[in-house]
């Protein structure tokens, strides 16, 4: 088995909408997943790119992928955003998810941050287990906040 981790190309984006639908199935969001190929392509590799993705190629085909986009910590200074880490199902336990986030790592020290961060879900129990074995720490006092596209419409209608 040939593993290869390089960064995403525009080409990949319809493989990576395919990783991203898979993941929000299996986080029981099936029907969430509102962004499209095209979007990626723009907001990826545009003039102005919102994010880096890297791509896992098991045998030239795409296994998994991870994304990350920069953020500031007011406190720490700058930061990493770690959005999605997947892998296809088939190919989970194969070091491939360790290797994506072996890279995002490398990315992050390179760019000089001082946190890289991301949420699991509480009851993702496998992949909490393996976050805390390479030494992340799971802050299970935080709550996630977040207001979608209705939840911002709503908010400023209310000012």
């Amino acid at each position: 088995m040939k593993i290869v981790i390089r960064e995403a190309r525009p080409s990949d984006m319809t493989a990576v909408l395919d990783l991203i639908k898979e993941l929000a199935h299996f986080e029981r969001e099936p029907d969430a997943v509102e962004v499209r190929a095209e979007d990626l392509e723009e907001d990826g590799f545009g003039e102005d790119p919102c994010f880096t993705c890297f791509i896992v190629e098991v045998d030239g085909s795409i296994g998994g992928m991870a994304l990350v986009y920069p953020r500031y910590s007011t406190w720490k200074g700058r930061a990493l955003h770690l959005e999605d880490l997947i892998v296809k199902e088939k190919f989970r336990g194969q070091g491939l998810g360790n290797a994506l986030l072996e890279k995002v790592v490398e990315y992050g020290h390179d760019l000089g941050v001082k946190r890289i961060s991301w949420e699991v879900l509480d009851w993702n129990e496998p992949a909490i287990t393996f976050y805390e074995r390479k030494g992340a720490r799971v802050m299970r006092d935080w709550d996630v906040v977040q207001l979608d596209e209705q939840g911002i419409v709503q908010f400023l209608q209310k000012r």
